[in-house]
């Protein structure tokens, strides 16, 4: 146990404080069975004292949770204490987390004591708690501003109060990580009796330092880590417990520390936490945010691609992430994309592959992501078109709900380009009568189906198309993000799959 770091999950207390957020009793217990099978090692369930629902929330994951510990909530009041007794009755392993401001600006404005009178309330909350619960947990609140000398008094007399766990929170993520590592190892070495506790860490992510913080805790003899999900909790949120682990597992060579966590659940978990709780998880969030094991750009597309190991220092695998993924933007250059054909079944060489990138570039130019919808769309559209009798060229057209619909159609056939212009219904079928006199076919145009391939404002659109000319009867296809474009295409197509079947 010397190296193993304790996991304080309080994602249903202090998690549940972020604005705008409010879990019901079954809620709560959703997510406790799922900590529970993500191997938390404490539970901190709620604040009984504060609701009928979550005094009932702690009644219910009591009965139904047995692996970790069951902790509740309350201030060095009475009658919290008592309610929180209440709420774990029953519960083989119960802890009471209690405490207040140990900082002169908590001290003197919110509590309106005296250092002295601080000192007693905490004491007597101490010796109280341990009547109701297996164990009892002391907090300081604002330990990181408050003045060192009180601090250590403190803790030495809830310690000599029964208090088996100790902790030194940073309740507004004002500390440093060099600042917060050197007041815990002056707990850690100036507290007469501390070897008769175990020092836990609780810090807040006001200025983005709150993994930090924690860290720095652990290295510098805090033997218990206090955290929640996804980072979430009052204001800018808690330390997130997957960052806090993936650190300690990724870089057990420097801190020399293990968790009981199963990492494989922590995406399970944080999908679950952020469903219920209704806060998304940003995508470059790291190890559960949806680019965290994503790769875009050529440079590191083609190194990934060559040995994981030289962007990713983790595997997906291990936190519960099916696969690492290559992102088709466009800067990924033309090694992630003969990447992405062959996972897909197309092995290009050469000029196919060529002209394939050219357009690949062309659309990942109008949208953010190119999708395997789209590159499926890409390569049939145009390895079909290689050898065939018109290449479009050109197009213009000009459209308006007060203006002649008409369009402009250049096609290419050898080296010989004709070019026409023709007025419609629309657009659409401006190009399509453009088109017929370049062709001379009097073609009819039998269906039209337009969708989009993927999903999106910028969605590459696919357009289908049946014509017929006397018996003949063929489909055609075109692909762009350009519908016009798409439907052009997909024209072009069809009279040459008309000429195909004359030859």
């Amino acid at each position: 146990m010397k190296n193993r770091i304790i996991i304080f999950d309080t994602t249903l207390r202090d998690g549940e404080q972020a604005a705008g957020t409010r879990l019901g009793p079954q809620e709560k217990l959703k997510i406790a069975r799922q900590l529970e099978r993500l191997g938390v090692d404490v539970m901190e369930v709620g604040f009984p004292a504060s609701s009928p629902g979550d005094f009932e929330a702690v009644q219910a994951i009591g009965k139904e949770i047995h692996q970790p510990i069951i902790c509740a909530l309350t201030r060095c009041r009475s009658e919290d204490i008592e309610i929180a007794g209440k709420a774990l009755k029953g519960v083989s392993k119960s802890r009471i987390h209690t405490g207040l401001g140990v900082s002169d600006i908590h001290i003197e404005s919110k509590l309106r004591k005296t250092r002295t009178e601080v000192l007693k309330m905490a004491v007597q909350s101490v010796k109280l708690a341990r009547k109701f619960a297996k164990e009892v947990e002391f907090y300081a609140e604002d330990a990181g501003r408050a003045e060192p000398g009180f601090l250590l008094e403190m803790v030495e007399a809830v310690i000599e109060a029964g208090a088996k766990i100790i902790n030194i929170p940073d309740t507004t993520g004002y500390t440093m990580p060099e600042q917060f590592a050197s007041l815990i190892q002056k707990v850690n070495e100036e507290v007469p009796n501390i070897s008769q506790a175990i020092i836990s860490v609780h810090c807040h992510n006001d200025l983005g330092l709150a993994v930090a913080n924690s860290l720095a805790g652990v290295k510098a003899g805090a033997r218990q880590a206090e955290c929640t999900i996804n980072g979430v909790g009052e204001r800018a949120g808690n330390a997130s417990l997957e960052e806090i682990v993936m650190a300690l597992k990724v870089r057990s060579d420097y801190f020399g520390f293990s968790t009981g966590i199963k990492t494989v659940e922590l995406y399970r978990t944080s999908k679950l936490v952020s469903h219920l709780l209704g806060i998304s998880v940003p995508p470059n969030k790291a190890i559960v945010g949806r680019n965290a094991f994503a790769h875009s750009s050529g440079i590191h597309v083609d190194g990934f691609l060559k040995d994981r190991k030289t962007y990713e220092i983790m595997k997906p695998e291990e936190v519960g992430v099916q696969q690492s993924d290559v992102v088709l933007t466009a800067r990924s250059g033309r090694h992630a994309l003969k990447h992405r054909l062959e996972k897909l079944g197309y092995k290009l060489k050469g000029e196919k592959l060529s002209q394939v990138y050219e357009r690949f570039i062309t659309i990942a130019d109008c949208k953010q992501e190119v999708f395997d919808e789209d590159l499926e769309a890409i390569v049939e559209d145009e390895i079909t078109t290689t050898s065939e009798t018109y290449i479009l060229e050109y197009f213009n057209t000009v459209s308006g709900n007060k203006t002649i619909p008409t369009a402009t159609v250049r096609l290419k056939k050898g080296n010989a380009v004709s070019q026409e212009a023709a007025c419609g219904d629309g657009p659409v079928d401006a190009a399509y009568k453009a088109i017929d006199r370049i062709t001379k076919l009097k073609a009819k145009l039998v269906d039209y189906s337009l969708q989009a391939v993927t999903g999106g404002k910028d969605a590459l659109g696919e357009v289908r198309v049946k014509v017929a000319v006397g018996n003949r009867t063929v489909s055609g296809r075109g692909a762009s993000t350009d519908i016009i474009e798409a439907s052009v295409k997909a024209y072009v197509n069809a009279m040459n799959r008309l000429l195909a079947k004359r030859k």
